[in-house]
């Protein structure tokens, strides 16, 4: 049997064990989604579905609609007109015998928060978080939170339900999507609904669904067959490890050694985290993730665009919108410029806004903290994904962005840089511009000095490097830097060259 035979398998056993469960209960089931205290997605068409016995006519109301379908091979699927924000309503679903209704459903914006540990980092480690928590008592943001569940084939069913946000419900949650749907609503002024789908220590193509994999014979080879070289490893190192606990257990000897660790591979959380929120109504998706494929920087950047491609599709949204978070600095300051792996994790995950619509970036150079790879203040990334969604999403005329590279030229023995997003204008917080490096054709890099000048480009040069080729800002593990926009936004660190990476596979 082949891996997508097994799969459907799979799903099919699902269905026959959620038909022998219709077949008992004789009832309409719906998604975890689809809770008291949800909120539905405005100004789109919004599928409601769920399952019933073949045949079974199931009837959904909702603000005065009424759509009635049937279930064929155990589902049905209904499909509400455009909502406008508000609320709170009544949500029923019936069947002749049956009547499901939900309460307290409010219409508004609805986010999906995902990624690994720095977007799981629940709101009670955050800085102030005390003060926070006490203060979130607004009942226009729910919650939703995804059981965490690897699987090796796609799962419809989650157990979780709606919470209105209080300071019990929202102490676990993410604190960046907190922060992001407390400022979110505060400026639309419409119900938030956020939907945290995350596992701390996870790499992107944990979150891409087998499909999008396979047809790329690079993740296929990389990702697809890597993953299951080490899965054969690791089933065999448990199986090693059972039989010695067995025995520690049969000869009453102590036996205090953790199991195996097993490997992350592809698609594994889209079956079990994406896959049961498909199709659900959504504004968007936020993202903080990318420390898992550090090491691997330059396959990210057609990875990480391909999974935002892939959700898009899937969610069948072709350029909804998608934010990320660039990661933060970590690790050591270093005294020279050199290589660094964050760095080009950091400028794959730069090329995503450039490659594709609608892909907004926060940039965290500023929150950083060098022995703790999950830093605490979280409320600036939040408000800054915020911003990116009030201008990307919702089309407010508003800055969102620090000062980003555009162009560059050769004047004199210096290199002249032109930006956009510089908005009221350049500055440089605390002194002097730092933070950017200089090369000739040596490729050897020198700290350089950079200075503004008038039309808002900046101007770098260096006295040991009198024939420049290239510049790099904040090109390190740990960027120390200071070049920020007068609107209050930090610039992201990039490079002017297109040297091969040291990321880049080995030929």
């Amino acid at each position: 049997m082949n891996a997508t035979m097994a799969r459907l398998a799979s799903l099919g056993l699902g269905l026959f064990l959620l038909s022998a469960a219709l077949a008992a209960h004789a009832e309409v089931r719906l998604p975890a989604l689809f809770s008291d205290n949800m909120v539905l997605q405005q100004g789109q068409p919004v599928p409601v579905w769920g399952w019933a016995d073949d045949g079974e006519v199931v009837t959904v109301k909702f603000r005065g609609q009424k759509i009635t379908v049937t279930a064929v091979n155990l589902k049905w699927h209904a499909t509400l007109r455009p909502l406008t924000a508000g609320g709170p309503d009544v949500f029923t679903v019936s069947t002749r015998t049956q009547t499901i209704r939900l309460t307290n459903v409010l219409v508004g914006e609805v986010w999906v928060c995902s990624g690994q540990s720095n977007m799981e980092f629940p709101l009670r480690g955050s800085f102030q978080a005390e003060a926070d928590i006490a203060a979130a008592t607004n009942p226009q943001i729910r919650l939703f939170d995804v059981p965490k569940n690897r699987l090796d084939s796609p799962t419809v069913l989650i157990r979780s339900a709606w919470q209105v946000l209080s300071p019990e419900s929202v102490q676990g949650f993410s604190a960046v999507g907190y922060y992001f749907g407390r400022d979110l609503q505060k400026a639309r002024k419409v119900p938030v609904g956020l939907i945290g789908t995350y596992w701390g220590g996870t790499p992107a193509e944990s979150w891409m669904s087998r499909e999008a994999l396979e047809i790329n014979p690079r993740y296929r080879t990389e990702i697809l067959d890597t993953y299951a070289a080490a899965d054969r490893e690791w089933r065999r190192r448990m199986d090693a490890f059972e039989q010695e606990k067995a025995a520690a257990a049969r000869e009453g000897k102590p036996f205090n050694r953790g199991a195996p660790w097993q490997p992350w591979g592809g698609y594994q959380l889209y079956d079990g985290m994406i896959a049961p929120l498909l199709p659900f109504a959504i504004k968007g998706a936020i993202w903080y993730q990318g420390e898992s494929n550090a090491g691997h920087a330059e396959q990210y950047r057609t990875l990480f665009p391909d999974m935002i491609r892939g959700w898009r599709r899937d969610w069948n949204e072709p350029a909804f919108p998608f934010l990320c978070v660039q990661l933060a600095p970590f690790m050591a300051i270093k005294a020279e410029p050199g290589e660094s792996a964050w760095a080009e994790l950091r400028d794959a995950q730069l090329l995503a806004t450039k490659v594709l619509p609608r892909v907004g970036m926060a940039v965290i150079t500023d929150v950083g903290e060098e022995r703790d790879i999950h830093p605490k203040k979280k409320e600036p990334v939040g408000a800054r994904l915020a911003l990116a969604a009030r201008a990307i999403a919702y089309g407010e005329k508003l800055e969102y962005s620090g000062p980003a590279y555009r162009s560059m030229q050769m004047k004199d023995g210096t290199v002249v840089l032109h930006f956009t997003h510089v908005g009221k204008g350049l500055e440089a917080r605390d002194g002097e511009l730092k933070g950017f490096a200089i090369c000739g054709e040596d490729r050897k890099w020198v700290w350089a000095r950079a200075e503004i000048q008038p039309g808002n480009t900046i101007v770098v040069s260096s006295p040991e490097v009198p024939q420049p080729v290239a510049v790099r800002y904040g090109w390190a593990d740990y960027p120390v830097v200071n070049l920020w926009n007068k609107d209050g936004l930090p610039a992201s660190p990039f490079r002017t060259d297109d040297f091969p990476l040291t990321t880049a596979p080995k030929r």
